[in-house]
């Protein structure tokens, strides 16, 4: 009974608000520094509700344009946004851009990772394989390709991607996105950095792009620090507050 007791203790300590399944520890270090990546289909502005917030915590934000031409590309790009921070930086991704910082996120400079309806690649993983153990979202219907390049429909943008935005913003999101290489989703990584960085977790319970079980499997799979959140794939448009609060409890601002 006494082991008991403090393993309730131990569990009552690393606890976590707003519906956390299981945790790692705190990073070891605050960050001041924040780096987002986008995922497909997106640019840069998908982030655009969640900067201002972490502005206002007094962090260091920089969104990182990601070509989405190739894994190395988008990797390339991240390490040259990560090479400018002045020390701990936390690494946040959205959807396909959690391959990025799956491999970018070894960096010293990185005290902790956070993925938000992302995917969370071991390394050297055939992640397309892994996927199709669980049924495909609506949104993949949608996919358009000319030349090796991809876009979404607009209706599948619009009623499945976008799924639970705002119609005004869903239809701005629409005209930026961004041209996505076909070529990308198979791209395996060399590094899982979630091996040994301390990891968030958002899986979107309305996801109709990633399967939101795959996206929970992911996140048990790294023993992330997890939360549920009753929003679409784009649940950093929808639900900035509780995206913006899980990046905070990364930097050691929770």
């Amino acid at each position: 009974m006494k082991f008991l007791r403090v393993l309730t203790l131990l569990a009552g300590m690393f606890a976590v608000p707003f519906g956390i399944a299981h945790a790692q520890s705190a990073p070891s270090l605050k960050a001041k520094n924040v780096v987002l990546v986008h995922g497909a289909w997106a640019d840069g502005s998908s982030w655009a509700e969640v900067i201002p917030l972490l502005q206002a915590a007094g962090l260091n934000v920089t969104a990182v344009q990601n070509p989405l031409t190739s894994l190395k590309d988008s990797v390339e790009a991240t390490r040259r946004a990560l090479a400018l921070q002045d020390g701990p930086t936390v690494l946040v991704a959205h959807s396909w851009g959690g391959t990025v910082i799956s491999e970018v996120g070894t960096d010293p400079k990185v005290t902790s990772l956070v993925y938000i309806a992302a995917r969370a690649p071991d390394a050297n993983e055939d992640f397309v394989a892994l996927s199709g153990k669980f049924p495909p979202g609506a949104a993949r219907a949608g996919i358009e390709e000319h030349d090796g390049i991809t876009k979404l429909s607009e209706e599948a943008f619009l009623k499945y991607f976008a799924n639970g935005v705002a119609a005004e913003k869903a239809k701005v999101l629409y005209a930026v996105q961004w041209p996505t290489a076909a070529s990308i989703f198979a791209g395996r990584t060399t590094a899982a950095a979630w091996h040994t960085k301390p990891t968030w977790y958002a899986v979107s319970k309305n996801d109709q792009t990633i399967n939101p079980d795959l996206e929970r499997f992911l996140a048990k799979r790294m023993n992330a620090t997890t939360v549920e959140l009753d929003a679409g794939h784009l649940s950093l448009v929808s639900h900035a507050k509780e995206v913006a609060k899980l990046i905070l409890a990364a930097a050691g601002q929770g």
